[in-house]
């Protein structure tokens, strides 16, 4: 796998960044954009699934990176629960709902395999590179006693 040095290099925020910005397209088309308790709901839990990869990646330990992540998954969920509600109000097509719906699936399929990934490493994270033991910390380096 190659390195990863920034979140925007990770598929599935790409994906996640699309699949919000189809989200807000939607959300502007007129019995839609009037509807402003979905409208503002589904907007939000859409720039969340990329907001929560991001912040996850932030973090710099694969622990809080996966739990993040399924924060992610979850707000992914939730958007394709609104897009039933739009759909059952008529707000979108069978076309535009199918679109996102599937976009989003893509999301949480490979999020889960990369959460797999991530529990399968050796690899904590960055914020562990270069750590000092917390013994040496708490009472100096050992071998130079000796």
């Amino acid at each position: 796998m190659a390195t990863i040095k920034k979140f925007e290099d990770l598929e599935i925020w790409k994906l996640s960044r699309e699949m919000s910005k189809n989200v807000y397209l939607l959300t502007f088309k007129d019995e839609f954009s009037k509807d402003f308790g979905l409208k503002d709901q589904i907007r939000r839990s859409s720039g969340s699934v990329m907001d929560n990869i991001a912040e996850g990646f932030g973090r710099g330990g694969n622990k809080e990176f996966t739990n993040f992540l399924t924060y992610s998954v979850a707000s992914c969920n939730e958007v394709e629960s609104q897009l039933y509600r739009a759909i059952d109000n008529e707000y979108i097509s069978k076309e535009e709902f199918d679109f996102c719906y599937e976009l989003c699936e893509k999301i949480i399929s490979k999020t889960g395999s990369f959460i797999r990934y991530l529990n399968e490493s050796n690899i904590k994270g960055i914020k562990y590179n270069n750590r000092v033991n917390e013994l040496e910390i708490r009472y100096g380096n050992y071998e130079d006693e000796c």
